[in-house]
């Protein structure tokens, strides 16, 4: 697994480095060469400078593409120099490098190269009107776009430009060249709409810190991850699993046929879906493997009844509660009781998210049994009492805090959507990169928690499961938009795709 920085254990573990005795120069030089190697560089280029170390990087990059013969020209946007940065500018110089400082009349169209080294992983806020003056010139140049570390005006540690809002502006790169390890603002929020690559440098950078540490879920990652099953076992060897959803207003049989097609395609032995009886014959026609558990209903949606959920749930390893279930006073008693009588691993989502939102945090931390929680923004909102402008100003810090409140006895792992997802224990964080805008469709939340209620089922540890799970969904995503496009993805054909994602 990649490693993932706070930009402050970044830059503790830089200082560190550093003090252990390898010169900041060196590091500078080292971030050059990685960028110099990460690029299929076309000439001629330029290369816009900011004042701190981020630009020193530039000028660094400068005189190696001057050594492999490049057109190379320095823009300037000050006098002000980091004193790493100010050894390598006195070095272009002495190379007769082209040198120089920005104006309005500066084109960046004469360069088929440019890249971006103004401002580093440190910046935040908006960016000052001088400098999107700038980076409106660089995106608008036609060139191909080259960020060194992170785009000039996106927030290192929440991917955000400013607030999000039209007039906030950043670089939107072609590459981005991390260095040392990623940041999480290359994944979240706005990330994957800014750069339409990226790559990470290792440049003899550990991390100094467990403190803003964080994992990065890729596909090698999941062969450690799930086991390999051995000739002698049977379906209950990987998991019966409950699925309890749907409602006559949101029926959704086909949604809930393919959140049990998730399931079985991701590995569970037996699935079973609890449904309200008035709805079961809709839903029969669209089921082959898993079992119809019709359960009591009024005017087609559920009434809590106690023996019925115990023996729907008494074998099984994980629950999938709320999606299309509706927010009535007899769901929520459903809810509760699970919380305080089930002892497997639950996932809620959807309209069990917004009846958890409505219960105290001390009945929510205080369930006897695991639980997975899989909100979207807003939902998490609900759920923390927060803004969502203030979850998008700190999603990493806001995820973990509210899953280290939530934990007090058995296990508690949020999974947070979002264009990249986040997946913490409170302890333990991950990110999967995985993922597309073609998923932004109806019921692809029921197909993630179907994937989920299977990797919970045989993954003994619960907060990689959920990690593997996350990434399952997102990469079986983007194989069924490469194949059916973003505007007419549905969620079904990303259950097609599962198979694919966990043979390879």
């Amino acid at each position: 697994m990649k490693n993932i920085l706070s930009v402050e254990n970044m830059r503790l573990s830089d200082a560190h480095t550093i003090e252990s005795g390898v010169p900041g120069k060196e590091l500078m030089m080292r971030a050059a060469r990685g960028i110099f190697e990460a690029v299929d560089w076309k000439g001629p280029v330029a290369i816009v400078c900011g004042s701190g170390n981020n630009a020193g990087d530039g000028y660094a990059l400068a005189l190696l593409l001057k050594g492999a013969g490049f057109p190379v020209t320095l823009i300037r946007l000050g006098q002000r120099f980091s004193e790493d940065g100010r050894y390598y500018y006195d070095k272009c110089r002495k190379e007769g490098i082209e040198d120089r400082t920005w104006n309005e009349e500066t084109d960046f169209g004469a360069f088929a190269t440019v890249v971006d080294a103004i401002l580093g992983t440190g910046f935040a806020g908006k960016v000052r009107e001088d400098i999107a003056a700038v980076i409106d010139k660089i995106n608008s140049s036609g060139a191909y776009i080259v960020s060194a570390d992170i785009n000039s005006g996106l927030n290192g540690d929440t991917g955000m430009a400013g607030k999000g809002g039209q007039d906030d502006i950043c670089v939107i790169s072609d590459i981005c060249v991390s260095i040392g390890g990623y940041k999480p603002g290359h994944f979240l929020n706005m990330a994957k709409d800014v750069m339409r690559s990226k790559v990470n440098v290792d440049i003899g950078i550990e991390p100094l810190s467990e403190e803003g540490l964080y994992s990065l879920i890729e596909e090698e990652d999941l062969s450690g991850i799930i086991p390999v099953r051995p000739n002698f076992s049977n379906k209950g060897t990987y998991g019966y699993t409950a699925l309890i959803g749907g409602s006559l207003r949101y029926s959704g049989a086909i949604r809930l046929a393919s959140m049990a097609g998730a399931a079985m395609r991701s590995g569970a032995g037996v699935v079973k879906i609890g449904v309200p009886s008035s709805l079961a014959k809709e839903l029969m026609p669209h089921i082959l493997e898993s079992t119809l558990f019709p359960m009591q209903d009024s005017e087609g949606e559920f009434v809590f009844n106690e023996d019925e959920l115990k023996e729907l749930t008494s074998n099984v390893k994980t629950v999938a509660f709320g999606m299309g279930i509706g927010v009535r006073d007899e769901t929520a008693k459903m809810l509760e009781y699970l919380l305080k009588n089930y002892k497997g691993r639950l996932i809620i989502d959807a309209d069990g998210l917004t009846i958890l939102s409505g219960m105290s945090r001390e009945a929510v931390a205080n369930a006897g049994c695991d639980l997975v929680l899989t909100p979207h923004i807003k939902e998490f909102s609900r759920l923390t009492g927060k803004t969502i402008e203030e979850i998008l100003e700190n999603p990493m810090g806001s995820a973990i805090n509210y899953a280290k409140e939530l934990t007090v006895g058995p296990k508690r792992v949020l999974l947070l959507k979002g264009p990249s997802t986040i997946i913490t224990d409170g302890r333990k964080t991950y990110i999967t990169d995985s993922g597309c805008p073609g998923m932004a469709t109806a019921g692809s939340g029921d197909v993630l928690s179907g994937i989920l209620s299977a990797t919970c089922a045989y993954i003994p540890d619960l907060t990689p499961a959920v990690a593997a799970g996350a990434y399952i969904n997102g990469r079986a995503g983007e194989l069924a938009q490469q194949e059916m496009g973003p505007v007419s993805m549905i969620a079904g054909d990303t259950v097609s795709f599962i198979p694919e994602v966990i043979k390879t």
